[in-house]
Parts: structure tokens; sequence; C-alpha cells
């Protein structure tokens, strides 16, 4: 937190800077390293951390970088790094531990086998890759302020008279305050934007273009801690058994009711020494929450999971900082139509990743569409010479269908995965291999919109069409089916009316 309120004075100096990015996490530094390749100077981006890969227990989740995401890190050149300190996802294996100590570890069905070979990597550390990236090769071109935010967005006259330009104050560690001068200036600050909060304010609601639409989603409001565990901790109570880095886990909780229902999941990464995370996903009236000390922690894990040795594996400190974590949310669907805005003197601003679409995490796409927003960008700029007038209109044009539609694909793809609605998790996994199974038998069936995002090279926009095509055809497919039923059915009654009733045969 900042000690005071800063001074922030008029008069003075304007320091003038080719980009200001706003958001040091994956977008922010992806779209750095993307405009330094392209020659562009004078770069500076602006996180509110003080270790660009600061632990923050309740982030520490993992990201899968798909063929999608690694669009951007092919024309980096560090794809081989993600398997350097990522974790190959070829074949999704879990390990199902039962509160009565049974086991079970199955192979699902869920990847295909022809997609780009995708990588589980922590969040922290991809961000280091891409800090350490600019560090060793362009660190004369970025600068990456920590401990520094975005205070105010305005818009003043040039000294030249040809229009409004930007100016920016930012703030840094020791209070000081900067008047930046941007070219370009992309926000990457998250689904609370103040770069977008500010395009909506200019746009004082005529066109409504900045302001987010949301839309329903199953997973929506769900809330989650994050339970950091050993590395290799034991899964019984003798040691016999140890978790392997590499397996996923669903550690299934004793109790049924649903505000006591607890299950653990767990990712598999590549480090064996590094610690483990385990996801506690809950409705929002869950008695996790009600939980205010390590104690009760404790006692309600051992409680849950009688399979482990929980006070082996949860250190009394662990308990205390979950009891006392206020955890996350998951967010509503929601994106804005509006992805960049042109002012008259030529300089421009520009949304990505979460500022313009955000979504809860069930189909592991945030990252993959973030990195992919960049490399819309890079298109956009490549096509029209680096001129921002053009570039970023083209860019809202590429992009803007594939912003709604990977919205719209996560209200339906895989929200009932985390156990919130068991009834309902059945009858999607009912219809989602049933579609599979069809997709391979009928060639106009397409595979579920889950399968569908892992070929990289259709557009989100592609998939939800085929996705909602597929839909209708279904559904024509079984009103025939209906219809025909009924007309058998019609039939049969008929030839059963007319035929001679056995008494009246002599």
């Amino acid at each position: 937190m900042m000690a005071h309120s800063p001074d922030v004075s008029s008069d003075s100096a304007l320091t003038r800077c080719r980009v200001l990015i706003v958001g040091g996490g994956p977008a922010g530094l992806a779209a750095a390293l993307m405009l330094a390749q392209r020659g562009w100077t004078e770069i500076i981006v602006v996180e509110k951390r003080a270790a660009i890969d600061d632990y923050e227990p309740d982030k520490s989740f993992l990201y899968q970088i798909d063929g999608r995401g690694q669009k951007l890190t092919d024309r980096l050149g560090i794809t081989h790094q993600l398997a350097d300190v990522g974790i190959a996802n070829t074949a999704f294996y879990l390990t199902r531990i039962q509160p009565n100590g049974s086991r079970k570890t199955v192979q699902l069905p869920l990847i295909d086998p022809n997609r780009k070979t995708a990588y589980w990597i922590p969040r922290s550390a991809f961000v280091r890759l891409l800090y350490e990236e600019i560090q060793r090769h362009w660190h004369d071109q970025i600068t990456v302020l920590l401990q520094a935010q975005c205070l105010r967005i305005n818009k003043i006259l040039t000294n030249e008279g040809t229009g409004e330009t930007l100016e920016v104050l930012v703030q840094d560690i020791q209070n000081r305050v900067d008047r930046l001068v941007p070219d370009l200036l992309i926000g990457c600050d998250g689904i609370h934007s103040i770069v977008r909060a500010t395009l909506n304010e200019w746009d004082s609601g005529r066109s409504g273009r900045f302001e987010m639409k949301q839309l329903s989603s199953p997973s929506a409001g769900l809330r989650y801690k994050v339970l950091s565990l050993p590395p290799k901790f034991p899964l019984d109570d003798h040691g016999q058994e140890h978790a392997v880095a590499s397996m996923s886990y669903a550690i299934r909780g004793a109790f049924r009711d649903r505000r006591r229902f607890l299950s653990l999941g767990l990712l598999p990464l590549k480090d064996p020494l590094a610690p483990r995370t385990a996801n506690l996903i809950t409705r929002p009236n869950h008695y996790l929450w009600d939980l205010d000390t390590g104690e009760t922690v404790l006692a309600f894990l051992e409680q849950s999971f009688p399979q482990i040795p929980v006070r082996q594996i949860v250190s009394t400190e662990e308990a205390d900082r979950l009891a006392h974590s206020q955890g996350g949310t998951f967010p509503t669907p929601q994106y804005c139509a509006g992805l960049q805005q042109v002012l008259p003197s030529g300089c421009g601003v520009l949304l990505l990743g979460d500022a313009v679409h955000c979504f809860p995490p069930d189909m592991g796409q945030g990252v993959n569409a973030a990195l992919e927003d960049v490399c819309v960008l890079q298109e956009a700029l490549s096509q029209q010479q680096d001129d921002l007038s053009q570039a970023l209109p083209l860019y809202e044009a590429m992009r803007a269908p594939d912003v709604e539609a990977i919205v719209h694909l996560a209200q339906t793809t895989a929200p009932w995965q985390y156990n919130q609605a068991p009834l309902c998790q059945r009858l999607w996994a009912v219809n989602f291999f049933a579609r599979l199974a069809l997709s391979r038998l009928i060639p106009w069936i397409r595979p579920p919109a889950f399968a569908l995002i892992q070929n990289h090279q259709l557009s989100y926009h592609d998939i939800w069409r085929q996705d909602q095509q597929t839909v209708q055809t279904l559904y024509r497919l079984g009103m025939l089916f209906m219809v025909g039923i009924l007309v058998l059915l019609w039939l049969l009654g008929s030839t059963v009316a007319q035929a001679p009733s056995p008494l009246t045969v002599s």
C-alpha cells in the first residue's frame, strides 16, 4: 500500500514514451515482448506487485499453455522453455481417492491426440519466464516498473495543436507521480481495468462499447481457496504411498451434503520438489467460509478427508493462513465490444486479456485467449506497417468476433465440473460423451466445444458457430425421432384397432 495520497503537480514535466502497458501479468509482458521484437522502443510496463513472480497463495494456480497460446511463444522463440519448466499434457491421468481410501487411476478421454502438445506450468513460473526473456534480450527496449500503479488517464491538448493526446499519471514506490505521454496505451489490468473504465467514462455511455456485457454461467459465483501442500506428501497414515508430482488427483470428501462436501483437486507439476497446491472450490454458502481459525480448518479437513493424514500434510501455519484467506470468486462471463480507441492526434488505447474478456476457468482458456489477443495485434500491426490509426481498428475488427464467442463458449462448455450440482454434472457428462461418440460415427456431427477448442487452428468464433450448428442439428434429429415414434405408435394403434377380435372368429 502507498503511504499517503500523492501530490500531483500540474506543472511537473511530461515524460514521453512509445508504449505504456498497465499490468505486468502474462498479457502485459507478452505484449511488451512482441512490440520489442517488432523494433519498438521506450516500452514501459507498470505492475503493482513488488516482484514480478510474487507468490500469492490464492493465485498459485496452474496454466495450461496449449497450441493457441503457443502461437505467441512460437513467435517469440520461447516455446521450448515451456517444456523446461512445465509438464507435457499429452494424456490426462487422474487418481481418484475415495473417503474409504480406495484409489483408482483413470485416463480421461479429454485430450485430442492430434492437438499440439500443451504444457502445465505454474502462473508464477510462466510470468517469470516472460520477465527473464525481457531481462536477457530486451532490457534496452522494455522497462518494467514494479510497485507502481496507474492513478489516472487524461486527454490533453498537444503543443502542436493536432488534437488531444494521452497523459497517464503513474505513482511509484516513493509516492512520486510521473506524467507519462505514450503513443500507445495498453490496458492489461484485468477485470477491474482502469484503462477500460476510463474509455467508458470518455464514451459517457453513448455507445456502450466499453461496458462489460455479462452472461450467465452455472460456475459463475463459485468461491475458491488454494491449499498449499508439501511435495511428495503422504497419501496414507503409514507413509507407504506418496503423491507423485506428475499425477493429477481428486481427493473426495466424506460429507455428502452440499454445504459440507469438499474435494481436493491437484494438477500436475514438473518439479518433484515443488510444493503442491490443492484447489478448494465451493458454493458461496459452504461451511468452509465460516471457519475462522487454523484449528477449525484442520478439524474440518480431518473430518472431510479421513483417507489422508491431514495433520501430517497441512501445517498449523498453513491452516491459519487458509482460515484468514479471502480466497477468490469465479467471475461472471463478460466481455466488451470495444477493444480500442484512436485519438485525433494518432495515439491510441488498446485492451487485452481479462480487461476485455473474462470468464470462469472451466475451459483453461484465460491465458491462451490473452496470448492470442497479442498475436492478433501483431498481425494487425504487420498489415498496417505499425500505423496505429489503421492497425488498432483492424485489431478490433479481427478480434471482436472471437472475444464475444469465447465468452459464449464459457457459458456451456464445461461449467458443471466442480461438483456444485451432481445431477447436472452427470447429465453434462452424458451429453459430452454422447456427442463425442456421435462425432466419430457421423461426419457432419461436430465434437463438443471442449474438444474443438483444442484445435488451435480454429478461431473461437468458428468453434462457437460449429457448436451451435451441431446443437440445432441434434435438436432437429431429436424432434424427427420423437415424431417417428409417435407415428409408429399411431400406426400400431390403428393396426390393433382394425384387427378382428378372436372372440368373433367362428
